[in-house]
């Protein structure tokens, strides 16, 4: 089994508990510090490595000169996101996760005649590192220091606190504390005999975002633009 993102979150959560469950788990984290305390955690059923991104060229080059498919049938389960089906803001985000929606799909009509199944794990907001509150604003306040003073003009400070209070609300009352139902769903995902194209943990993955999904897109645009602030210099 191999997993990468392992350092903290979902993919540390996820790693440890396949291989407490007798999978053998390849983990590759980000840190050097993440692989090693992984593998402290996890001394069994568990070898994790440090992934240096930049080498992907490298592993790109030599995978192409394999053999493409030594044999059939397995499992692929790629981490996409709720916001893969809708994009709310933060559209750099949104952009990648609609990529892996769109790969995954295809690649899951490409090898279906080979009983390889493709799923796709749709989360949504829940508390992790990566939605602590106050990382969050210490970013937004770092790129709002970086911006020039005319862009900060046309914007507005009212805009800027607005947007942290907006954030504030989504990660206070949004994100789902359980972040257990996230492996939950890939273990279903790798063990059951029929697994689901799309798996969707979070309520607000079920009740807010996936409904919103199939509304008209004037809807949608008219529920986020209320959300959401408004420059203080716009057109009117």
């Amino acid at each position: 089994m191999s997993l990468y993102g392992c350092d903290t979150g979902f993919g540390n959560l996820l790693a440890k508990r396949l291989s407490r469950k007798g999978f053998h788990v390849l983990a590759g984290c980000l840190t050097q510090a993440g692989t090693e305390n992984l593998q402290k955690d996890c001394p069994v059923n568990l070898k994790s490595i440090l992934l240096d991104l930049p080498i992907v060229k490298v592993l790109t080059k030599q995978w192409n000169g394999q053999r493409q498919s030594e044999r059939p049938q397995g499992r692929i389960v790629n981490m996409a996101s709720v916001l893969g089906r809708i994009s709310a803001n933060g559209g750099g985000y949104c952009v990648s996760k609609y990529a892996v929606e769109a790969f995954s799909d295809s690649l899951r009509r490409d090898i279906a005649a080979l009983w390889v199944r493709v799923c796709i794990i749709e989360p949504g907001f829940f508390r992790t590192a990566v939605t602590d509150l106050d990382s969050i604003e210490r970013s937004l306040q770092k790129l709002w220091d970086q911006m020039l003073p005319e862009s900060k003009m046309t914007y507005g400070e009212e805009y800027f606190q607005q947007y942290l209070k907006v954030q504030r609300l989504i990660m206070n009352f949004i994100c789902d504390p359980d972040i257990s139902k996230f492996p939950m769903c890939i273990e279903h995902a790798l063990q059951a005999q029929y697994p689901r194209t799309r798996y969707s943990p979070g309520w607000d993955a079920k009740f807010l975002w996936l409904p919103v999904s199939y509304m008209p897109s004037f809807v949608v645009d008219a529920v986020l633009g209320f959300v959401l602030p408004k420059p203080h210099y716009r057109v009117h």
